[in-house]
């Protein structure tokens, strides 16, 4: 069984930055990407970004590139989510998940391919 834990998530006026954390337990989490989705009420969930098992890759999705940021840190098997320039349409609830293979040879968008999730961190951005 995996844990993971979402955190850093809160109120941001537009423009403003917020750096999430998911932290993970029961897995040896240093052989697995892991990818952080987003879901705004009303609408369906979407891949923003995600890391590969050693951290030597990453994937955004295209809302999202040049302003976030993912990183790792195996030791405190933690993944980081850095996210500036926030807008409104950024507000969602961010879930992070763990991938369901070991050492993917690339990173995933699909949450298919993803199999453990957070209870997820909500990021209101006001205007």
């Amino acid at each position: 069984q995996v844990h993971l834990v979402e955190s850093g998530g809160g109120l941001v006026q537009a423009g403003g930055s917020l750096r999430l954390s998911c932290t993970a337990s029961g897995r040896t989490f240093s052989k697995y990407g892991v990818g952080w989705f987003r879901q705004a009420p009303g609408k369906e969930r979407e891949f923003v970004a995600g890391i590969s098992w050693s951290g030597e890759m990453t994937y955004y999705g295209d809302s999202v590139k040049g302003r976030f940021t993912i990183s790792r840190d195996n030791a405190k098997n933690t993944v980081y989510l850095q996210m500036n320039s926030l807008t409104p349409e950024d507000t969602a609830v961010y879930y992070c998940a763990t991938d369901r293979l070991e050492m993917r040879a690339y990173i995933g968008s699909s949450d298919s391919q993803y199999d453990y999730w957070g209870q997820g961190t909500q990021v209101t951005v006001s205007s």
